[in-house]
């Protein structure tokens, strides 16, 4: 199985209680990314890898009905379910199945492109960023998401998957401790390589805290961590979600909840 393959069916699989577990990460993440590209009333938005629409339909809502807002994912599931949360907003979106390296449908050039904690999934993010300057007109503003360092503490739970997981699983968040995900220069320094120019990085921390240990383990199978768990056999799951629960409890922050820190990467472009 591809890569590709691979990704889109993980998240075909959680793509029902994606972002719908009650834990706020994926919200403040899009209204910062949002605020940084900052749509204008007509513009043509493009959300690479939208998945159910956090950021996608905050920059509809910007763009208003003389905008347009397009949105794709490699996962049929996500875009059903982009395309059903824009039409309980009351907001128009048009949304397809799409790779990452390909994501325009016609001639369409845009003036906004972001994808939000997407490219370090992807197996060639320079072909991609390189895809996506494509599809923008000149000047266009480019905003992706990746993430940086996340509290300590949480390395103690990430560590027990590592025995099931190939190198290129090791640390979800970065692929790999090298490479252009490990630092904001190497970032920057993918879209320089792909033709961008201003390019520049913000941080934002966001609090990530769960009601108990069981809503954490819930939350890990609505994400992309749940490829990890897939990894690890049916008959082995039990124990190392009792091991994660003990790490887990190293984790507690001065209010006693369950949780980390998560540093979040933006960083900006133009074409």
């Amino acid at each position: 199985m591809d890569q590709r393959t691979a990704i889109a069916g993980v998240f075909d699989r959680a793509a029902a209680t994606y972002d719908q577990v009650g834990v706020d990460l994926f919200a403040p993440i899009a209204e910062r990314l949002v605020a940084e590209v900052a749509p204008r009333t007509g513009e043509r938005a493009l959300d690479v890898g939208c998945g159910r629409g956090a950021v996608l339909l905050r920059l509809a809502a910007k763009v208003g009905p003389t905008g347009a807002a397009h949105g794709v994912d490699l996962s049929p599931a996500m875009v059903e379910g982009a395309a059903a949360a824009a039409d309980e907003a009351g907001l128009a979106v048009d949304v397809w199945v799409a790779d990452a390296e390909s994501p325009g449908r016609d001639s369409t050039s845009y003036d906004i492109v972001t994808s939000s904690l997407v490219l370090f999934f992807l197996p060639d993010p320079l072909a991609a960023v390189r895809a996506w300057r494509e599809v923008l007109a000149p000047g266009g503003r480019l905003g992706v998401t990746t993430f940086g360092p996340h509290s300590e503490s949480w390395r103690d739970v990430d560590a027990v998957f590592e025995p099931y997981l190939p190198p290129a699983m090791r640390d979800a968040r970065t692929t790999g401790k090298a490479g252009p995900f490990q630092s904001d220069e190497g970032v920057a320094g993918l879209l320089a390589a792909a033709g961008y120019s201003a390019v520049r990085t913000v941080h934002a921390t966001i609090p990530v805290r769960f009601t108990d240990e069981e809503h954490w383990h819930t939350w890990t199978w609505s994400v992309g961590q749940r490829a990890m768990w897939e990894r690890v056999p049916d008959g082995e799951r039990p124990a190392v979600r009792e091991k994660a629960f003990g790490a887990l409890q190293a984790t507690r922050d001065a209010d006693g909840r369950l949780g980390f820190d998560q540093d979040v990467r933006f960083t900006l472009a133009v074409r």
